[in-house]
């Protein structure tokens, strides 16, 4: 398969304030991912996610996209992200979108490749994870989809404040991956390639044997990870 290549992306975090990603989006998609024959989404690819039953212009746009190209006959997974867990079987059915659980080994060019977002390898941040932990609470899910619309509307624009003055008060270096949680991961799935997002520090880390990408949030550019049988890149522009 010389001419084959899978596409990794992560932290779009769309959004209606910023339509200049979302644009970027649609070029990605049109130009880069049509060429693919995969493409994982790691999570966070919206800003926040409400339900299935709450889509947007921008989630049609992305509907949209997604759909054309798994019928040019480019796979498209997704991974959830911690801004968009409640996406669901009714939205990914309707653009052909493969869910997939963390942690998640995919076949990577005969290369096991061990796949998560990233938040939940954040184990220095305590206080994000014990909110990480009820989110991720099926029993707290249910009850929140069962609200008005405009009630989760509210929830998730206060969410966001909150993570913000979080994130402005919080030591940078508990906001990134904890080094035993990464270990543990390679050690415990017994691969020796992490591919992951979150931190929004794109970069390719060797430990050894152990390869760990993270991959470049969307805010001022367009950032992927182009995989070939060959060759791992980390692509901006």
């Amino acid at each position: 398969m010389p001419n084959s290549k899978a596409l990794f992306i992560a932290d779009l975090h769309l959004c209606q304030q910023h339509p200049e990603i979302t644009e970027r989006f649609v070029r990605f998609c049109r130009e880069q991912a049509s060429q693919a024959d995969k493409l994982y989404i790691l999570g966070d690819l919206f800003e926040y996610w409400l339900g299935d039953d709450a889509i947007d212009d921008i989630a049609q746009t992305v509907q949209t996209e997604l759909k054309q190209l798994s019928d040019s006959g480019c796979q498209c997974y997704f991974m959830a992200g911690n801004r968009d867990f409640l996406l669901g079987e009714s939205f990914a059915g309707s653009c052909d979108l493969t869910l997939l659980h963390e942690p998640h080994i995919i076949d990577l060019y005969d290369r096991p490749a061990l796949l998560v977002h990233g938040d939940a390898e954040c184990t220095d941040d305590v206080a994000y994870q014990k909110a990480r932990q009820q989110l991720r609470d099926p029993q707290w899910q249910q009850q929140f989809l069962a609200m008005p619309i405009e009630k989760r509307i509210e929830f998730a624009q206060q969410a966001r404040q909150q993570s913000r003055e979080h994130t402005g008060q919080a030591d940078m270096a508990i906001m990134d991956v904890n080094q035993n949680a990464i270990q543990s991961l390679f050690k415990q799935h017994n691969v020796d390639l992490l591919i992951h997002g979150h931190t929004h520090r794109p970069a390719v880390h060797q430990q050894g044997e152990n390869t760990r990408i993270v991959m470049g949030d969307w805010h001022h550019q367009t950032h992927f990870l182009e995989a070939t049988p060959t060759n791992l890149r980390l692509i901006n522009y």
